[in-house]
Parts: structure tokens; C-alpha cells; sequence
């Protein structure tokens, strides 16, 4: 009888489920594995959320670097050679860059010079011209200058901003910088043009007064053998 009793003691043990009982808490490993599991998955959907977060805080702080402005800015300057380049053009002396004052200019003093007036007068039409190409040189003179004196400008501004490019924090900031170049580029560019046009404008006014000047020159040699006695071969004494 008493192996009896102690055969139905194991039975019941083995199917009373495995809990626990501490100071009349119950505790259930199963339920507790569980709320475990339910924890683990909680923090882990709060840890995507926050790396979400991170992501979508790391975009807008990209995109507000994409649109800060370039500190630098070397536009006001660079007008203000170009403006410098256009004075010295506005400020030719004698024929200068007007269509209709050029086109004035070489009827009355190259193109239809009065070779049958007075001597006085072929001679001032003759320094006219002379003045007129002296003043074109002086003035392209005055141009190369200015253009020679913006290389050491141009020279700065390119350091300054390939180093802006270099350290631009977003895509704007490198557009800006990018447009700045292009603009000194125009900047240079209009530099040779004015060099260019001022050169070509003392070549031209060279060239004209040396084509006048012959033609007067033939008219006064003209002259000046029909004021001398011909010369009539014969025997000498």
C-alpha cells in the first residue's frame, strides 16, 4: 500500500505544470519567456525608429548643406574691372568707337583729302592724321595696362574660389562656385577684347594715315618739281 501511494505522489507531480510559488507570487517560467520576447521585439521596433529618425535628421541636415550659399563672392569686383575696361574704351581720344563718328572721320580726313588745296592745309590734314594715330596707340596703351593689372586679381580670385569649391559643404555652394569662375572666365575674356579691339583700332589708324600720307606725297613732289626750272641737257661750262 505504501508503494502505492507513493507511485500516485510522482503521478500527480509530473502532471502538475511547471510553476513556482515565492512568498505567494506565482511564477511561470513559460508566461515569462514570453513577456521576455514581447520586450526584445518592442525594443527592437523603438531602435529602427530611431535609427529612422537618424536617417531622415542626417537628409535634412544634407539638404540644408545643399542649400547654404557660398560665402564667397567675387561678382561686385569683377563688374567693377569690366566697368573700369569699359571706361578706358568710352574715354578714346579723337576717332573712337562710333560707326557714324568713324565713318564721319574718314571722308573728311582719309578717304577724300583735298589734294588740290594749299600747302598749309595738306600739311594740317597731315598732322591731323599723325595725332589721330598717336592718340590710337596711347589708348590701347592705357587698355593693356588695365588688362596686365587684373592678372594679379584673376590670379586671387581663382585660389579663392577652387578653394571654396574644394571645401563647399553642399551641391549649391559648389554651383555658386562653379559660376564664379565662369564669370571671371567672362571677365578675362572681355579683358582680351577690349586689348584686342584698342590694338586693332591703333593698327587701322596707322594704316590710314600711312595710305593718305602717300598719296599727299606724291601730290607735293608733284608740286615741287613744277616749281623748279626743267632740266635741258646741253654742254657745261
Amino acid at each position: 500500500m505504501t508503494a502505492a501511494l507513493g507511485i500516485a505522489g510522482v503521478t500527480a507531480f509530473a502532471s502538475t505544470p511547471a510553476q513556482a510559488q515565492f512568498g505567494g507570487i506565482v511564477y511561470d517560467p513559460s508566461n515569462y519567456a514570453q513577456n521576455v520576447l514581447t520586450a526584445a521585439r518592442t525594443l527592437e521596433q523603438i531602435n529602427n525608429q530611431i535609427r529612422m529618425l537618424q536617417n531622415q535628421a542626417n537628409s535634412l541636415i544634407n539638404e540644408a548643406r545643399n542649400l547654404e550659399r557660398l560665402p564667397t563672392d567675387i561678382i561686385q569686383p569683377l563688374q567693377d574691372q569690366i566697368r573700369q575696361t569699359q571706361q578706358l574704351l568710352n574715354q578714346a581720344q579723337r576717332i573712337a568707337y562710333d560707326v557714324g563718328e568713324i565713318e564721319a572721320a574718314f571722308e573728311a580726313q582719309y578717304r577724300n583729302v583735298p589734294l588740290g588745296a594749299s600747302q598749309q592745309t595738306m600739311v594740317d590734314g597731315a598732322e591731323t592724321r599723325w595725332k589721330n594715330s598717336i592718340a590710337g596707340f596711347e589708348d590701347a596703351l592705357k587698355v593693356q595696362a588695365s588688362a596686365v593689372a587684373n592678372i594679379e586679381g584673376s590670379r586671387e580670385a581663382i585660389g579663392t574660389l577652387v578653394g571654396a569649391s574644394q571645401s563647399a559643404a553642399g551641391a549649391l555652394q559648389a554651383a555658386q562656385a562653379g559660376n564664379q569662375l565662369l564669370a571671371l572666365q567672362a571677365r578675362q575674356l572681355a579683358d582680351l577684347t577690349a586689348t584686342l579691339a584698342a590694338a586693332s583700332r591703333a593698327q587701322a589708324l596707322d594704316a590710314a594715315e600711312r595710305a593718305t600720307a602717300k598719296a599727299q606725297a606724291r601730290e607735293q613732289l608733284r608740286r615741287f618739281l613744277a616749281t623748279r626750272p626743267r632740266y635741258l641737257p646741253g654742254g657745261s661750262r
